[in-house]
């Protein structure tokens, strides 16, 4: 019977890994899909970014109470989950709590530790299902979120409390084993948070026990294996992605606009045309912006994967606290949604794009590029940089302009200002 656990256990491991990675690599190859960016500079100011804003969580501190909460959970997470090693050992060569006798009395210690966790990560998730179910805050029940967004949130917590409260169960059961001196179940001494539910189950016979540990366990480990692929189909994955995405994160200050270099030549050559070659190549000829998520950099679609659908930068965004198309969260939403597509096709054409297939001109015209989206993102995203070559595109490639904005770029063009007045007219004022 052992050996048949065994091998089910090595099954379900080997088959959940297969999975996991098949998806990881496709979501690679739709992020390398993008151009090509020089990211690299700077390590030493990139890798304090990955320990104040992804390790440190420094953005969300803005609320203290919340950012607490998260970070219980996120703890919980990355530190509860060193107890699956110990699961998977045991699984794999069938044998119960492997580490107790090596660890000592260190090993209540450790395990202590780890169900407090559990406690604080199934309250934290039990306080965020309220905040969007009962209490719900604006930015929870936004149109952006309809239909599998927002119930992928719920599920994601929901799984989360279950998954501690197994944990909690197959301990609580272990420790009245251990107490009636079950056979394999070794004596670690109490634990500092099951050591005081053991009346709960005292009633219970050892097979019934038994039975409820090892269902417990069971339950944990295919919750935990099953999380594991759900994770890259969810928004949960910026738990991973929020590493690479805050080292690669620009470190331009904000205000600033990247240019093209190509562009700059041309203005360079009409203001002194004696440095124009005298062909002009026709080869190499650069492209204008981004339609699809081809023309974007690697960096963008790497955002729009590690986005947590949060909504902080849609809440301080100006155009849609004023009832604009624009969403910045919808935005990184649709270019996840756009690459995904693509991914599935295997990068041949369907006839559709980025632009206007799922986000159109006017949202894209009704940012201001006030960089609030950018500033307010926990996991250093850019939806301004996505916004920005968009619009490029739109009118460099297609001439597609607001009226305004026209007369705006003639006016610069042949008055070297926005504004309709003659350069001879310029300090009329002073008369």
């Amino acid at each position: 019977m052992q050996i048949v656990s065994q091998l089910l256990f090595l099954v379900a491991l080997v088959f959940a890994i297969y999975l996991f990675s098949r998806r990881v690599l496709g979501i690679r190859r739709n992020i390398l899909r993008g151009r090509d960016a020089a990211l690299n500079d700077q390590p030493g100011v990139r890798w304090k970014n990955v320990l104040l804003l992804a390790f440190g969580q420094k953005k969300m501190f803005r609320n203290p109470l919340v950012a607490v909460l998260h970070f219980f959970v996120y703890a919980g997470f990355l530190i509860i989950n060193l107890e699956i090693l110990e699961i998977m050992i045991d699984g794999l060569a069938g044998t119960h709590r492997i580490f107790a006798p090596v660890m000592g009395s260190l090993y209540g210690v450790l395990i202590g530790c780890f169900e407090i966790l559990a406690v604080l990560v199934a309250v934290s998730c039990a306080v965020f299902l309220i905040r969007r179910n009962i209490i719900k805050l604006k930015r929870f029940i936004s149109k952006d979120l309809d239909g599998w967004p927002r119930s992928d949130a719920n599920y994601i917590l929901i799984t989360e409390i279950a998954l501690m409260l197994l944990f909690l169960t197959m301990n609580t059961a272990d420790q009245v084993l251990q107490s009636r001196g079950a056979e394999h179940y070794l004596l670690t001494g109490n634990f500092w948070i099951t050591g005081h539910l053991t009346p709960l189950f005292s009633g219970l016979s050892d097979g019934t026990l038994m039975a409820l540990e090892r269902g417990a366990w069971w339950l944990h480990i295919l919750g935990v294996l099953a999380f594991l692929n759900y994770l890259p189909f969810s928004k949960h994955l910026h738990i991973v992605l929020a590493f690479p995405n805050a080292y690669y994160a620009s470190l331009l200050p904000k205000g600033r606009m990247e240019n093209m270099p190509a562009i700059q030549q041309e203005v360079l050559y009409a203001m002194q045309p004696e440095l124009a070659p005298a062909a002009p190549a026709t080869d190499n000829v650069p492209k204008f912006g981004a339609k699809d998520v081809y023309d974007l950099t690697w960096k963008n679609l790497l955002d729009a994967y590690s986005c947590t659908e949060c909504g902080r930068c849609s809440a301080a965004c100006p155009a849609t606290q004023t009832g604009k198309a624009l969403s910045p969260r919808l935005i990184m939403m649709k270019t996840r949604d756009r690459a995904e597509e693509v991914g599935r096709h295997n990068g041949t054409p369907d006839n559709k794009t980025l632009l206007r297939d799922y986000i159109t001109e006017e949202e894209l015209r009704a940012c201001t590029s006030c960089n609030a989206c950018v500033e307010e993102c926990p996991v250093s995203i850019n939806p301004l940089h996505i916004i920005l070559q968009m619009r490029r595109h739109l009118v460099m490639e297609e001439s597609s302009a607001p009226q305004e904005w026209n007369m705006m770029f003639s006016n610069i063009e042949n008055n070297m200002a926005p504004w309709k007045f003659s350069p001879d007219d310029r300090d009329a004022w002073t008369r």
